[in-house]
């Protein structure tokens, strides 16, 4: 999918998610209902029942914006494969973010974050995004010990 297509996927997730709990809620899930319906009647009442169960979250959350965060990931990737199995669905889907997005200027949207971690060789890759991470290394391993017993450091004068 090009970028283009990937921005708005983007926009829309975040005006679904932002939309959740609001007034605006009950149009955007109509919108999005009709976007679903053009490109795939059968999957109409999965999309139904995925908005009402997120929209439910967020209503029923003490930080709604953390779940909206949560699940502008899924959002974005389900309005991503909308897009490629219907590109008809573009306009709308760009009227629908913009509406929104117009409708609530204060909101702010569900964030996008990226991040690339790469290790060569023997590295390591530590990374988190929105938390805390805790590594914890193990102590040091002793030197292999031949069969009899340790080996010693030096050999001792005679």
């Amino acid at each position: 999918m090009n970028d283009e297509l990937t921005t708005l996927a983007e926009a829309g997730a975040a005006a679904v998610v932002t939309a959740m709990a609001t007034d605006l809620w009950q149009g955007t899930r109509d919108a999005v209902l009709r976007l679903f319906h053009r490109a795939d009647r059968n999957r109409r009442p999965a999309i139904e029942a995925q908005l009402d169960g997120n929209a439910a979250l967020v209503r029923e959350a003490a930080l709604p914006d953390d779940v909206r965060q949560a699940l502008f990931g899924y959002w974005v990737l389900e309005l991503a494969a909308l897009l490629r199995r219907d590109p008809s669905c573009r306009e709308p889907l760009a009227h629908l973010a913009a509406e929104v997005g117009a409708a609530l200027p204060d909101a702010r949207p569900a964030s996008v974050r990226a991040q690339t971690n790469t290790a060569h060789d023997s590295g390591n890759v530590f990374a988190v995004q929105g938390g805390n991470l805790h590594v914890h290394k193990p102590a040091p391993s002793a030197p292999p010990q031949a069969p009899g017993g340790p080996v010693p450091a030096e050999i001792p004068p005679t």
